[in-house]
């Protein structure tokens, strides 16, 4: 082995692994405070615990309406990932398919749309669900999520142009419609980008903040996040409850990516080769 390939190989294993140790420390720092005291807290935020101690999460799961908002952020994301996927995977087809004037020009419409902030359109979507009453409700949530097709859309596109268009011409000489030939052909070749952009989508959606803060007022409606922020008071924060109902709704999310993420490079991959 020569010298040079071995010092960079060290260098390479010290960079990365000072990149997850920095990774490392605020996880660290929020699942070890879970088995303290408010006192302990605040006294040695970093040190461990003098005893190992669950009546912290006693106390939220007893005090909290934890499996609600679970409930809640499940259907939210659950909804809104399969709506995006179903109009981002349709919009991606026809657009692709149909290799026309129009076509492109909505393409470049789309893209001026991604390219729009949210925070910009708060007001104005807040102002339309009023008159729609769909402030204070879980579908309103879904609505303003389904927004994120528009990023689907992006992904799904450039997957499918990796598709053989030969495939498409053998499908509509023998005969098969353009419904038919999304369902039973075009979705089951772009299934590894759909699952790719699922955990996207789903990441985002279980872990947004904002449109949830913005939206929705009764407790029986708040999401896992939501019910996070609630420790924290306006003069005083239960470090505890705070992390420890960071903790629980990280948990699922984790599990979730820890199962899908060989999709994501498997996707990507796929589809950054056109051809």
């Amino acid at each position: 082995m020569r010298k040079g390939s071995w010092v960079t190989r060290l260098a390479m294993s010290v960079v990365m692994l000072s990149i997850a140790f920095t990774f490392a420390v605020p996880f660290y720092y929020i699942v070890v405070n879970t088995f303290k005291t408010q006192q302990q807290t605040s006294v040695s935020p970093l040190g461990l615990p003098t005893s190992f101690n669950l009546s912290n999460y006693k106390n939220v799961w007893d005090n909290i309406p934890v499996l609600q908002s679970f409930e809640n952020t499940l259907r939210v994301t659950v909804l809104s990932v399969v709506v995006m996927l179903l109009v981002g995977s349709m919009a991606a087809y026809s657009i692709v398919m149909r290799r026309t004037r129009s076509s492109r020009r909505i393409h470049v419409v789309l893209l001026l749309a991604l390219a729009v902030p949210f925070q910009v359109t708060l007001i104005p979507i807040y102002e339309a669900f009023v008159s729609l009453h769909l402030i204070d409700s879980l579908n309103g949530l879904v609505v303003i999520y389904c927004g994120g097709a528009i990023f689907s859309y992006f992904l799904i596109q450039g997957y499918m142009l990796t598709i053989p268009y030969e495939i498409i011409e053998a499908a509509r000489i023998d005969g098969c419609g353009t419904v038919r030939m999304y369902w039973r052909i075009v979705l089951p070749l772009i299934r590894p980008v759909l699952v790719t952009v699922g955990i996207f989508q789903t990441i985002w959606v279980w872990n947004d903040f904002l449109a949830p803060s913005v939206f929705i007022i009764s407790p029986q409606n708040y999401t896992l996040v939501l019910q996070v922020y609630q420790a924290v008071g306006q003069y005083t924060t239960n470090w505890p409850a705070f992390m420890t109902l960071t903790v629980l709704s990280l948990i699922p999310i984790t599990i979730f990516f820890l199962w899908m993420q060989r999709h994501i490079v498997s996707g990507l991959a796929a589809g950054a080769v056109k051809g």
